[in-house]
């Protein structure tokens, strides 16, 4: 995961901002409690909507929040949301298998110092994702998959809708366990594969520069043929290009979203798709000024 998926806090209610929040802080102590301090370090937005999102859609009650003392400065008061089902464990063991196939990804792919670190934090992450995947063997298989279809359609040059069916596909599968065989499933699923084709899109348009100068694969730079040499003229117009498909990706979501019923954390999932995608899109396609999400 990249990280890109965030509410627009401008738009939130407080009470709504405190709620994303209380899933963010359960969700980092839920990892520390199933995975060790160490894998709180990995936490990140994108598994903090996965357990928004199943949180939201859940049929039996409304999400409890209390007051606590955060884990990682016990000085310090946070709200926590309270489990009564899966939803935070599911998130955190999703959290801890992306984040080994990201170390796996850095070591194929990266630069000496990164793959060197990468090296050394693999056994940690390696053990983590075992028992995650003991846990939820469907998740790591959806993970594994994709990932392995990534790495295949991307050393093809293929075209843009190829480079992003795996991500896409991968966001589907993990969308859909939450609803599996029923029209809640169906419409999770939709739902994920926009979500996942976007992510895909965004990483690739926010990385156009880098990929080109180091000659990795980008397929913006192969649909428009793009190298070292290529004008700034060039690189706007497959900017501008990249915009485009990545709306097109958002109406869809949107509509999968909108037939969604949700409980009171229906505003913070709506939240992120109608003002946070957007705003991270504009931000990191166009340099705006830094937009309203902080660290939290």
């Amino acid at each position: 995961m990249f990280g890109y998926v965030k509410p627009q806090k401008s738009e939130l209610l407080v009470r709504e901002f405190e709620a994303y929040r209380g899933v963010y802080c359960a969700l980092c102590r839920r990892l520390g409690k199933d995975y060790g301090f160490p894998a709180r370090l990995v936490l990140n937005y994108d598994c903090t909507f996965f357990a928004v999102l199943q949180l939201a859609v859940a049929e039996s009650t409304e999400p409890d929040f209390y007051r606590g003392r955060c884990v990682v400065n016990p000085l310090k008061k946070c709200g926590f949301c309270r489990e009564n089902g899966q939803e935070l464990a599911s998130a955190a063991a999703l959290t801890v298998i992306l984040a080994y196939y990201k170390v796996k990804d850095n070591i194929a792919d990266s630069g000496f110092f990164r793959r060197l670190l990468s090296l050394i934090v693999l056994p940690f992450f390696k053990q983590k994702e075992r028992k995650a995947a003991k846990k939820y063997p469907e998740l790591e298989k959806i993970v594994a998959s994709a990932m392995q279809e990534q790495a295949m359609v991307e050393h093809e040059d293929c075209g843009i809708d190829r480079a992003a069916e795996p991500t896409a596909k991968m966001l589907a599968g993990i969308f859909e366990t939450i609803g599996a065989g029923s029209s809640l499933g169906r419409i999770l699923h939709e739902a994920g594969y926009y979500l996942g084709r976007w992510i895909y899109l965004m990483d690739a348009a926010d990385d156009l520069q880098k990929d080109i100068k180091k000659k990795n694969f980008n397929p913006f730079a192969v649909h428009f043929k793009l190298t070292p040499e290529s004008t700034q003229e060039q690189l706007e117009q497959a900017r501008d290009f990249a915009n485009e498909e990545l709306n097109s990706t958002l109406v869809r979501l949107r509509a999968a979203i909108d037939l969604l019923e949700m409980n009171s954390l229906g505003p913070v999932v709506r939240n992120v798709v109608a003002n946070g995608l957007p705003m991270m899109q504009k931000e990191l396609l166009y340099k705006k000024e830094s937009g309203n999400v902080r660290p939290l």
